[in-house]
């Protein structure tokens, strides 16, 4: 046991609507740090079905007998494997009297899995900022959607396609900026965070941080773009990552027809949150700034900024 290779799993999933279409996510992380990352959907499953499934095919990955912390924010998948499957499996997978458990061939499955490895299960509070619970939980969402063709974020108009333009070579930005963003409730309150780091310049990395009280999360994602942006100088050249198609789509298709319809939509309603737009549209004017949708998990630059998030949510 003690030659065995040490393994930290984080694995999330869900439901929307719940039962409907689900989605899963996992990283796993060796003693050396390099790290994998899976996912996968469901067409018709459950919040449940899916945190057992992203448990059992991170267990799967796993070559050789491993020691694994393995870090879930689901009490059922905790409680479950370290509390009641042992008496489940004494029952003949009973729950009770003539009450069978749910979900049995995952637990079956899962609990098979467990017998190759030494695995010491860990809760984590899901959406509070640890970095990698966030990291599986849109892991997890974007293949749901990626299965069910849905957008990222409601939206005013609908964006065409939300995989990444191409970088532009001959772009040289002297900035680089990663945004990340994190929503209490549907209405608020918020946290932002966002790094600038300067190209090809002798200083460090800046971080930047806000709360708002009354927000979305649409919202936010424009209220931190515009202050960044108001922290750097005019005529300066950026790259902004924009973190959701929301940004993205705005920034680089949406905003011409908002202006030229005096900021309606094509369905001739109000665009949203125009008091931003608006005002992200005149900084942007003012520097040359390539919009860039961001490939998630494979940015450095937006590493731990969703604990930077979390962190001005709670504290700001």
């Amino acid at each position: 046991m003690a030659n065995r290779p040490h393994v930290t799993i984080y694995t999330d999933g869900g439901a929307f609507p719940n039962p409907g279409p689900g989605g899963w996510g996992v990283v796993l992380i060796a003693a050396n740090g390099q790290e994998k990352e899976l996912s996968g959907a469901d067409p018709d499953t459950t919040n449940n079905r899916m945190e057992l499934t992203a448990a059992i095919e991170a267990l799967r990955a796993l070559k050789v007998p491993c020691e694994v912390t393995f870090y879930t924010d689901s009490e059922y998948l905790r409680q479950g494997i370290s509390e009641w499957l042992p008496g489940w499996i004494q029952r003949d997978w009973q729950r009770s009297k003539d009450r069978i458990v749910k979900n049995q061939d995952l637990w079956q499955k899962l609990h098979a899995e467990t017998l190759h490895h030494q695995i010491d299960w860990q809760w984590v509070k899901g959406h509070a900022g640890d970095e990698y619970n966030e990291r599986v939980d849109r892991l997890a969402t974007a293949a749901r959607e990626q299965l069910t063709g849905t957008a990222p974020a409601p939206v005013n108009e609908q964006l065409a396609g939300t995989a990444p333009a191409p970088v532009d070579e001959h772009f040289a930005p002297e900035y680089e900026i990663a945004l990340r963003v994190t929503v209490a409730g549907p209405e608020g309150p918020g946290g932002w965070a966002a790094r600038v780091s300067p190209v090809d310049q002798d200083a460090p990395a800046a971080i930047h941080t806000g709360r708002e009280t009354d927000t979305t999360s649409n919202r936010i994602q424009l209220t931190a773009a515009l202050a960044v942006l108001r922290s750097l100088p005019p005529g300066a050249a950026a790259r902004v990552y924009c973190p959701a198609a929301y940004l993205y789509g705005g920034m680089t298709d949406w905003v011409g027809g908002w202006q030229a319809r005096g900021w309606v939509t094509r369905g001739k309603t109000p665009v949203q949150h125009s008091d931003l737009w608006r005002a992200l549209v005149d900084e942007a004017d003012q520097r040359t700034v390539e919009w860039t949708l961001e490939k998630r998990g494979e940015l450095p630059l937006a590493r731990g900024l969703d604990a930077l998030a979390a962190g001005a949510l709670e504290n700001g």
